[in-house]
C-alpha cells in the first residue's frame, strides 16, 4: 500500500478544500495519506489585514519527513503564475534530501487554486517542474482521465497539468463540485501510479 503525502499552501482555504478531494480518491486508490501545509511566513497582523481565515488543523511539514513517503500531491495556490513563497521557501529547505538522493523516484503530482481564468494555473504547476526533476522524483500529471476536464456547463480550473479551482477576483468563490470531483478522480490515479512504482 503506497504513502502519500498531500502538501499544500492555502491563504484563503482554497487549496485546503481541494486537499480534502485529492485525500478521499487517493483513499478511493488504496493509499494511505497524511496532510500537510507548508508554515506561514505571513505574520498575525499582515494575515488579518488580508482577511485569511484561521489556517486548518493539517500539521506542518518539515523536510525531514519526506523520506517516510513514496508520493507526494502539491497543492499550489498560484502567485502571477508561480508557486507561492510559502512554498518556495519550503521547497528550498530540500536540499540535503536533493544532497541524498532521499526522493529519488518517488512520485509527485500537482493541484492549484488561482483567482481567475488566465491566472496561471498551468503555469503554477509548471513552476514546480525544476524543483521536482532535480529531486529526480516521477511526476504524475492528471492527464484527461476524467473528460468533465473538458466540460463547457460551468467555469472551472483544472487542467492536464492538475485538478484546479477558481477563488474568484475577490477570493469569495470556493471549489465547486465539478472541480472537487476532478480532484477525486485525480488522487486515485495518482494512488494507482504511485502503487504500482512503489512496488
Amino acid at each position: 500500500m503506497a504513502k502519500i503525502a498531500i502538501i499544500y499552501y492555502s491563504l484563503y482555504g482554497h487549496v485546503a478544500t481541494m486537499a480534502e478531494s485529492i485525500k478521499e480518491g487517493l483513499e478511493a486508490g488504496g493509499a494511505t495519506v497524511d496532510i500537510y501545509q507548508v508554515e506561514e511566513n505571513l505574520n498575525k497582523e499582515i494575515l488579518g489585514k488580508m482577511g485569511a481565515p484561521p489556517k486548518k488543523d493539517h500539521p506542518v511539514i518539515t523536510a525531514e519527513k519526506m523520506p517516510e513517503y513514496d508520493g507526494f500531491m502539491f497543492g499550489i495556490s498560484g502567485r502571477y503564475g508561480s508557486i507561492p513563497a510559502q512554498m518556495k521557501i519550503f521547497m528550498d529547505s530540500t536540499g540535503s534530501l536533493w544532497q541524498a538522493g532521499a526522493l529519488v523516484g518517488k512520485t509527485a503530482g500537482t493541484f492549484v487554486s488561482t483567482g481567475t481564468q488566465g491566472g496561471g494555473q498551468e503555469n503554477s504547476q509548471i513552476s514546480m517542474m525544476s524543483f521536482l526533476a532535480h529531486h529526480g522524483m516521477v511526476y504524475v500529471p492528471l492527464g484527461y482521465i476524467n473528460a468533465t476536464v473538458f466540460s463547457f456547463d460551468e467555469v472551472h480550473g483544472g487542467s492536464a497539468w492538475g485538478a484546479g479551482t477558481y477563488a474568484g477576483p475577490d477570493g469569495s468563490r470556493m471549489p465547486s463540485d465539478l472541480e472537487k470531483g476532478v480532484a477525486v478522480s485525480q488522487g486515485k490515479h495518482f494512488a494507482t501510479i504511485t502503487g504500482k512504482i512503489a512496488a
